[in-house]
C-alpha cells in the first residue's frame, strides 16, 4: 500500500512538473534567504567576535536583552514603535478599503482608469524619492506649503515642519497613506468585483442606498479578506517602518519621536558595530511578533476566517 502511494506521489509529481517549476525557485528563494540566515539568532547570547565568529564567539546567555530592557531609551523605542504603529493600523489600514469602495462608486470607467492609475503611481516610487519630495514640499525655502499658508495668511513666516517633532507623527503616516493607498486598493477592489451584481440589484429594488447597500453586502462580502490582511498588519506591529523613518527624520531633533526599534537597531547595533546587541533587540521584536499573529489568528478563528 505504501509503495503504491509512492508511486502515486511520483505520477502526480511528474504531472504537474510545470507548476512545481513556478513554485520551487520561491521556495529556494525563501531557504536561502529567510531560513537559513536564522542560524544568526545564536549571536543574540553571545559576545560576538568578529575575527573568530559565532563558533569561538563566548556565550553571555540573556546579557544583550538585558542590556536592551535596561537602556535609557528603551521606554522611548517602545513608545514610538508602538504609537506610530497603531497610528499606521488605524490610519493607513482602512485607507485602501474606503478607497476602493468609492472607486467602485465611479460610474465612469475612464475617468476611474484615470483615479486608479495616479493611485498606483506613488507606490513604485523609492522611499528616496518620496523623502526629497516631502522635503521640497515641506521646506522652508520656496516650500510649497509654506507659500500657500503664507498666501493665505495662516502663517506670519515660514514653518520648519521636519525639526518640529510634534508634525512628525503626522507627517509620516500621511506620507504612508499617499504612498501605499492606491496599491493597497487592488486587493480589495478584487474581491468586491467578485459580489454577485444580482445582490445590489436586489438591495435596489427593495429600496436601500447605495450606502446601505455598501454596509449590508460589500463590507459583508469581502469581510474575509479585510481580517486576514487585518491579522497580517497585528503581526507586523512592533514593524513601525524603517526607510521612510530614517529618511524623513534626518533632523537629530526629531529622534525623541522618531526613533523605533528598526532605526534604533540600525543607529546602535549596526553603526556602532554591536552586532549581538542588535540580534537580540531584533529577536526581541520577532518573538513578540509572532506572539501577536497567532493572538490574532486565534481571535480570528471565531469568525471562520484565520490563516492557519
Amino acid at each position: 500500500m505504501k509503495m503504491a502511494e509512492k508511486s502515486r506521489v511520483r505520477h502526480k509529481f511528474r504531472d504537474q512538473l510545470d507548476l512545481q517549476s513556478m513554485v520551487w525557485p520561491g521556495i529556494i528563494f525563501v531557504l536561502i534567504f529567510s531560513y537559513i540566515p536564522m542560524y544568526g539568532v545564536v549571536m543574540a547570547f553571545q559576545q560576538y567576535d568578529i575575527f573568530g565568529g559565532m563558533m569561538k564567539s563566548p556565550w553571555v546567555g540573556f546579557m544583550n536583552f538585558k542590556m536592551f530592557f535596561e537602556a535609557p531609551e528603551f521606554w522611548n523605542v517602545m513608545r514610538n514603535t508602538i504609537v506610530i504603529s497603531l497610528l499606521k493600523l488605524l490610519i493607513t489600514f482602512p485607507a485602501p478599503i474606503l478607497f476602493a469602495l468609492m472607486l467602485n462608486e465611479i460610474g465612469n470607467m475612464a475617468f476611474k482608469r484615470f483615479i486608479q492609475t495616479v493611485s498606483y503611481l506613488p507606490y513604485f516610487l523609492s522611499w528616496v524619492i518620496v523623502s526629497g519630495f516631502v522635503f521640497s514640499l515641506l521646506s522652508v525655502d520656496n516650500g510649497t506649503l509654506n507659500y500657500l499658508l503664507e498666501r493665505l495668511d495662516l502663517i506670519v513666516e515660514p514653518v520648519n515642519f521636519l525639526a518640529i517633532p510634534k508634525y512628525f507623527w503626522s507627517i509620516l503616516v500621511s506620507v504612508n497613506v499617499w504612498k501605499e493607498i492606491g496599491f493597497g486598493s487592488i486587493v480589495y477592489l478584487a474581491a468586491i468585483a467578485g459580489v454577485d451584481p444580482a445582490l445590489y440589484e436586489a438591495a435596489s429594488i427593495d429600496g436601500a442606498s447605495r450606502f446601505k447597500q455598501i454596509y449590508l453586502i460589500t463590507l459583508p462580502s469581502i469581510a474575509s479578506i479585510i481580517i486576514i490582511f487585518m491579522i497580517l498588519a497585528i503581526g507586523n506591529l512592533l514593524s513601525a517602518g524603517f526607510e521612510d523613518i530614517l529618511l524623513l527624520a534626518t533632523n537629530p531633533v526629531l529622534r525623541p519621536y522618531s526613533d523605533v526599534i528598526d532605526t534604533y537597531v540600525y543607529r546602535v547595533g549596526i553603526l556602532n558595530a554591536r552586532f549581538s546587541y542588535a540580534t537580540a533587540v531584533g529577536l526581541f521584536k520577532a518573538v513578540i511578533s509572532v506572539i501577536l499573529l497567532v493572538t490574532a489568528n486565534k481571535i480570528a478563528r471565531r469568525a471562520d476566517v484565520s490563516l492557519w
